[in-house]
């Protein structure tokens, strides 16, 4: 049976930096099924042989270790180009024509949107009322895109206007940082490993930081960025999505629902913060320079920063803070989960005077320098009871000599391709993330709000977000870098 995959906004950006080297890399490994078709759908009027072209220049600028000549030529002929507009149910027409012909029969087809959020609902109309949701003997699925929505409104609109033509186990809501392989080894380090899961709770863990930080700024995305802010762009779907995985209950297998169940009862029992809580619980930041970026309108508050002190109100995590922050124009793009342990409970060694204990932590190094980094205490030999802080390290590249970490797009689209959903979000788990960011962005407006601090480029961020930890004693800290 053929399977197409068809890309909607074909011509865009995302899918000749990252989805097709990511299915190029998946042809060479031999991954793909073998009858694939490949389709792009966009307003652009390219032929197949341009559409073609662009895709290999592509693959030759963002994945070049990837490219071979022999392996290109086999793959073009996937390639195919349909020209449309989105907008148009006679494009849509030619377009089934089209896939039709490719497919000759039963088919599976896989819908990727790489188009604007305000299309999303007009292309789920046109796939529905052109009759290209129906099964004919295979699968129908729809890869969307983040935002979904932009607040909790919104998402329930485009969750009605979405299982109005697809049924919820059709619809895959792609996060590509569930896709890293290191946010995926965060499941399989917990459950894995018996030395880890039994200290995994309120007992013995101290505080959880997550940082998401990027060194660039908004740049040509300026006016986009500027009706969007830091909490809808990274918080909710990055921040809570990695957080789900590090809080979650052990699921019952490793299917799609048992997952997805254990990480929305996380979103679940996540405290919504209260408007008296705002002004200690959370930081907004802003970057020097960014009002005067270009398409940003005038006196904006828009954030560039923010930091969030979050609560699970569960038996597991009770008591135990969530600390998230993320930004642009920071000091260094980093993305890592910190895993701060309890002091030990009676300290018997005589430490010299003036001496400390130091936490242990576990470090989860997303990107870069992808890996694990555990920090414990020794003794320095021929002392009575001095200590020093050593770490316990494991690297991807040091260890899988020879093996190179994919793209997350590779996974995901894979998985897309195979029915996997374990790592896509779900309508509730969507929802209940916006329960989450909503209040927050609603006291934002008010006049308890936190101020909006400015912070200078290359830091890390506002003392505002330092404040936040300090007040309860702790402070950020790098567990995969500079400390």
């Amino acid at each position: 049976m053929a399977t197409s995959l068809v890309i909607f906004g074909a011509s865009g950006d995302l899918t000749r930096r990252k989805l097709v080297p990511a299915l190029f890399s998946l042809h060479r490994k031999k991954r793909l099924p073998d009858d694939l078709n490949i389709v792009g759908f966009a307003r652009r009027p390219y032929d197949e042989a341009r559409f073609r072209e662009l895709m290999r220049d592509g693959i030759k600028e963002f994945a070049e270790d990837h490219y071979a000549d022999a392996a290109w030529k086999d793959f073009e002929t996937k390639l195919h180009y349909v020209q449309g507009d989105l907008g148009t149910k006679e494009d849509f027409g030619t377009l089934d024509a089209r896939l039709s012909e490719l497919e000759r029969g039963a088919s599976d087809r896989l819908y990727y949107f790489s188009i604007a959020p305000r299309f999303y609902e007009s292309t789920i109309d046109l796939l529905g009322s052109c009759g290209m949701a129906r099964e004919n003997g295979g699968y129908r699925r729809v890869i969307i895109e983040k935002p979904f929505g932009t607040d909790l409104g919104t998402a329930r609109g485009l969750n009605a206007a979405v299982h109005g033509v697809f049924d919820e186990s059709q619809i895959y809501r792609i996060d590509h940082y569930l896709g890293k392989e290191t946010s995926q080894n965060i499941l399989f380090s917990r459950f894995a490993n018996t030395v880890f899961e039994p200290l995994w709770n309120r007992n013995y863990i101290d505080h959880v930081q997550i940082t998401v930080a990027e060194s660039v700024d908004v740049g040509h995305r300026a006016g986009f960025y500027d009706g969007t802010g830091v909490l809808r762009d990274m918080f909710q779907n990055h921040l809570l999505q990695i957080m789900t995985l590090v809080a979650m209950e052990a699921p019952s297998s490793f299917n799609a629902d048992a997952v997805r169940n254990e990480k929305t009862k996380v979103l679940a029992a996540v405290r919504t913060a209260g408007p008296e809580r705002l002004a200690h619980d959370t930081v907004r930041g802003q970057y020097r320079g960014y009002a005067d970026a270009e398409g940003v309108a005038s006196g904006s508050e828009t954030p560039t920063f923010a930091a969030l002190k979050l609560q699970i109100d569960n038996w597991r995590w009770q008591g135990v803070p969530f600390y998230l922050r993320s930004g642009k124009a920071l000091a260094e793009k980093v993305s890592e989960i910190l895993i701060q342990f309890r002091e030990p409970p009676h300290m018997m060694f005589p430490l010299p005077p003036g001496a400390t204990i130091r936490n242990n932590y576990l470090a989860i190094c997303v990107q870069p320098n992808e890996g694990m980094h555990l920090r414990f205490e020794a003794k320095v030999p021929d002392t009575l009871a001095e200590l020093r802080s050593v770490d316990m390290e494991f690297h991807y590249d040091e260890n899988f000599d020879g093996i190179a970490i994919p793209e997350a797009y590779e996974r995901l689209l894979l998985d897309g391709l195979q029915g996997d959903a374990s790592l896509f979000a779900r309508s509730d788990g969507i929802e209940l993330s916006w329960k989450i960011i909503d209040p927050i962005l609603e006291g934002w407006t008010t006049p308890d709000a936190p101020r909006l601090e400015v912070y200078e480029r290359g830091s890390w961020g506002p003392k505002g977000a330092d404040a936040l930890l300090g007040g309860d004693g702790r402070s950020w800290m790098r567990g995969c870098g500079k400390h």
